[in-house]
């Protein structure tokens, strides 16, 4: 039975939750990382296996999560502690002092928090300030991004990150536009795509700027980069029989998250062509289970916004 201490309606409402828990399978004493605090969903749930001398350590580069982490130590009593930064370089600096771990979750993507809340402009769906940064100290922002990249950027940005069909239409009318009057808002964006792309497209594949936000979103935070960086320092952190658990919300993030842990399983770096391996590589990590996790009905009918979300598993040998 799951703990009946969840955060409130407003809150992020944790994704895939009871397989979380199943499959990171916490035990009193152990150390658990929740690389993606958020509003700490997750590490309720989590921290309700711990009990004792058990010890999470949160991660989380946006400074408003602080009251959430807060509000976890008092209803849980669990030593923790909050690291503010980029997961990858939380990560990469705690692998690097020695702090091991038996259990890392990183749940990607924008919490609910942020996209529901419209001065952090996430959103195609409220006019905001055109800014999509998960920490909101740091210098480089979606405006700085659709005011100053270049035509050719802009279309390589929404195809890679947002596989837009009409990237080119929508990175020219973008910067024909900022010519007269740059952007501020992103309702003057959205604006922008849905004139670049025509009629008959509008309709029936979700919102016209669904993609392009998301391209400028993983742009913006460095996302994928974020990612790569993190699963081998992840990796590090983990004890043997330590498990690793990584929500994604896109292929492009799923992609990388499968093939880091085919990598860490298949151990050898020999060229395809060898006849033997000479490389004396072992496997580090097998994928528990096989395949990617997905929601049920029941959960995306309580949640829309988990409908995408997939969850991969690997276990430290």
């Amino acid at each position: 039975m799951l703990p009946s201490v969840l955060p409130t309606e407003s809150d992020h409402v944790p994704v895939l939750a009871e397989e979380v828990v199943s499959l990171l399978d916490p035990r009193p004493g152990e150390t658990i990382v929740d690389g993606t605090f958020g509003a700490g969903g997750h590490s309720l749930l989590l921290a309700s296996r711990l009990r004792g001398d058990g010890k999470l350590i949160a991660i989380d580069r946006d400074p408003t999560v602080a009251p959430f982490f807060e509000r976890f130590r008092r209803e849980t009593g669990v030593k923790a502690r909050l690291h503010h930064g980029e997961f990858s370089t939380v990560l990469q600096h705690l692998a690097g002092n020695g702090v091991k771990a038996d259990a890392i979750l990183l749940d990607l993507g924008v919490s609910s928090m942020q996209l529901d809340r419209p001065d952090r402009g996430f959103s195609y769906a409220v006019d905001a300030p055109l800014d999509m940064r998960m920490d909101p100290s740091a210098q480089y922002s979606a405006r700085d991004l659709v005011n100053e990249g270049d035509e050719r950027e802009l279309a390589d940005i929404f195809k890679r990150y947002g596989e837009e069909r009409y990237a080119r239409q929508i990175a020219r009318a973008i910067v024909r536009r900022r010519t007269s009057q740059p952007f501020e808002r992103t309702a003057d964006l959205v604006e922008v795509i849905k004139a670049a792309i025509p009629a008959p497209a509008r309709f029936g594949e979700g919102h016209p700027a669904k993609r392009v936000f998301q391209a400028l979103r993983i742009e913006v935070n460095d996302e994928l980069g974020a990612l790569e960086r993190a699963l081998p320092a992840a990796l590090e952190m983990l004890r043997p029989g330590g498990r690793l658990a990584v929500i994604s919300f896109h292929s492009l993030e799923d992609r990388i998250v499968k093939q880091f842990l085919r990598k860490q399983e298949h151990g050898c770096t020999c060229p395809p062509d060898f006849p033997v391996c000479v490389c004396g590589s072992e496997a580090t990590m097998r994928a528990t289970p096989r395949r990617a996790v997905r929601p049920t009905a029941a959960e995306v009918a309580r949640n829309p916004r988990a409908q995408s979300a997939r969850l991969r598993v690997g276990t430290r040998v």
